[in-house]
């Protein structure tokens, strides 16, 4: 039995109900439907709770099981619900949001800076992208200005569908290097900062997102690394 992702359907979507399907051998939780993102393409796995009429359960980390299932991980002695459990899921709703804003922010660092990506993170308060970039930046202020002013546009941040056949037959719409979108059931998703004239950016992603811009805030470029002969790492901060 798989789980249904109501987190790609609807990001602020903070509680649902659900009901237990399985125990993982780990410990996990697994449900019939999940607002938990489990952790994957640099972004963290969500916590939270399950909460039944007999108990509650904190959820210490969100992961990927088989078979398209998602596991829930108890933080250690927390109850877990029977299976065929009744439950409401709560996620740890400012965390995620923060994951959100900074991812939504990743994907417009990557306008600014438009060169091939070779790794990232993002946590919720900050995250990073490493460029195939073999010189630093000449002006981090431009870039973080030029990051702030498509920020402050209010663009639209929303989803569309294609096939893995139509991702094929447009490569450049992948922007990492190592790391390949996620795919499943014949099908990829993208995220769309912008709508026609005023589109920014399309590219694969399964994350969180904001719905539009504005709601990241402003942020400001920390600390420029170099990571080997032709990379480098470019941290961006949430504004306090």
């Amino acid at each position: 039995m798989t789980t249904d992702p109501l987190y790609l359907a609807d990001a602020h979507l903070r509680h649902a109900t659900a009901t237990v399907t399985d125990h993982t051998a780990d410990g996990g939780v697994v449900l019939d439907r999940s607002l938990f993102y489990p952790t994957g393409g640099g972004q963290p796995g969500d916590t939270g709770a399950l909460r039944w009429p007999q108990g509650e359960m904190a959820v210490a980390a969100t992961l990927r099981g088989g078979e398209d299932t998602i596991a829930l991980m108890p933080r250690e002695g927390a109850p877990r619900p029977a299976i065929g459990t009744a439950v409401t899921q709560e996620i740890d709703w400012p965390r995620r949001l923060g994951h959100m804003k900074v991812h939504t922010a990743l994907h417009l660092l990557s306008v600014v800076v438009p060169l091939p990506v070779t790794g990232g993170s993002i946590s919720d308060t900050k995250g990073r992208l490493d460029f195939a970039m073999p010189e630093a930046p000449s002006d981090k202020t431009a870039l973080e200005q030029a990051l702030n002013d498509l920020i402050a546009r209010d663009l639209p941040v929303t989803e569309a569908w294609i096939t893995q056949d139509e991702l094929d037959a447009n490569p450049g719409l992948v922007k990492t290097l190592r790391v390949a979108p996620p795919r499943g059931a014949g099908r990829v998703r993208l995220i769309r900062i912008g709508q026609g004239d005023e589109q920014v950016d399309l590219q694969p992603c399964g994350g969180t997102h904001v719905a539009s811009t504005a709601a990241i805030g402003k942020v400001r470029l920390g600390k420029i690394e170099k990571k080997g002969r032709e990379n480098r790492r470019l941290y961006l901060h949430l504004a306090p």
